[in-house]
């Protein structure tokens, strides 16, 4: 006659899980928390960024179109360092200033490198909003694989403990099975943060960049009036 079952008190706590869990589970955790914990830093960052940006970008259109003088703007903000908008007009300036002194009658090739200048600030400043967003899209996508290997480890450890062991009781089976499927969670814990504010501050980086890319076509225009006036 087969002896009664005795319930026994199986502790599932996060850090029981852990501390008992196979080497190489505990690696892929470890793994997976920090590149959770860099993902959340990278989130916080860009949230400030992107919101700074919006605001100094909103602040610079409202200047520049009030009326007041393109000179008197590009002498106030060329004495300190600027980003976004305010980089670009600078810039566009700097290069328009530079071929007047050289020729007080500009030329087509005038806007051109005008026009050259504001490309490749725009590009400078599409690529400081889009740094470390490829971390994002890289934890996004491999997180919840390197969690599954995690658990299928877990399993085939859990496994093997069984078969040892001898014992199929649910405090045997149930704690690798738990370890397993807790290396998945931290997988999903670090992917699904990282894909949905990745896709957001895309969006938002190629929004900004389109409103450069807008500005540079206005200032261009006005250029261009310029040198016929000149002309």
């Amino acid at each position: 006659m087969n002896p009664p079952d005795v319930a026994v008190a199986v502790d599932l706590s996060v850090w029981e899980l852990f501390k008992n869990a196979h080497l190489v589970v505990k690696l892929v955790m470890i793994g997976l928390l920090a590149a959770s914990v860099w993902c959340w830093a990278i989130i916080l960052e860009k949230f400030f960024l992107f919101a700074k940006t919006r605001k100094e970008t909103d602040k610079f259109e409202q200047v520049f179109w009030s009326g007041q003088s393109l000179e008197e703007l590009y002498q106030a903000l060329s004495q300190r360092r600027n980003t976004g908008m305010a980089a670009l007009f600078v810039a566009a300036m700097r290069e328009w200033k530079r071929s007047i002194e050289r020729n007080p009658k500009p030329t087509p090739g005038t806007q051109l490198r005008v026009e050259k200048v504001m490309d490749v600030t725009i590009s400078r400043e599409v690529e400081r909003l889009e740094r470390r967003l490829t971390f994002l899209a890289t934890v996004g996508s491999t997180a919840p694989f390197v969690g599954l290997f995690g658990t299928v480890w877990g399993i085939m450890t859990s496994f093997q403990a069984i078969a040892v062991s001898k014992n199929t009781n649910l405090a045997v089976v149930a704690p690798g099975i738990a370890e397993a499927l807790f290396a998945t969670a931290l997988g999903l814990l670090a992917a699904i943060p990282a894909v949905i504010f990745y896709n957001k501050f895309n969006s938002e980086a190629a929004r900004q960049g389109a409103r450069l890319e807008g500005f540079a076509d206005e200032f261009a225009a006005i250029l261009s009036r310029q040198i016929d006036v000149r002309s």
